[in-house]
């Protein structure tokens, strides 16, 4: 008679165990987090430069007002508009100017906290004027190479 419930009591627990794990394996799946981990973006993910505009004059609204070209005289005041959308806590935004063989001109930093679209606005001058020739501004977000616009100098 023990040896006919030991058998029932192993058949009995034989049967229920799948039941049993089944049913754990679904309420550890329910309680399993789908939620994808929290990430900080950088701020080249959140903020990005979207177009340079070049020229000899801007307005109050640091719009490009004058020669909207690629080529300039060798007074001339040149201006490059930034365009950037994004977010951005004192984001450092370079304008690198150079001449044809590379050689750096002016290399200048603004550090930026856009909410949204925003304008900044940088700019060269020569008083005793540029040598005609080919030059390049190279726009930088956070250090890393953005957009390049070229230009060129003639009289």
């Amino acid at each position: 008679m023990i040896r006919n419930r030991l058998q029932l009591s192993l058949i009995l627990a034989l049967a229920i165990a799948p039941a049993l794990t089944a049913c754990s394996r679904k309420a550890e799946e329910e309680n399993v987090d789908t939620t994808p981990p929290a990430t900080v973006p950088s701020a080249t993910e959140t903020l990005r430069v979207t177009d340079v505009d070049l020229g000899n004059a801007i307005d109050a609204d640091k719009k490009i007002a004058g020669n909207e070209d690629d080529e300039f005289k060798p007074a001339d005041v040149i201006y490059a508009v930034v365009k950037t959308e994004g977010n951005g806590s004192e984001t450092p935004l370079t304008a690198r100017w150079t001449f044809e063989d590379g050689q750096t001109v002016e290399e200048t930093t603004q550090n930026i906290s856009p909410t949204g679209p925003a304008i900044t606005e940088f700019h060269v001058s020569k008083p005793s004027g540029w040598p005609e020739g080919k030059y390049k501004v190279e726009i930088l977000l956070n250090g890393a190479s953005a957009k390049t616009e070229e230009f060129k100098v003639k009289k």
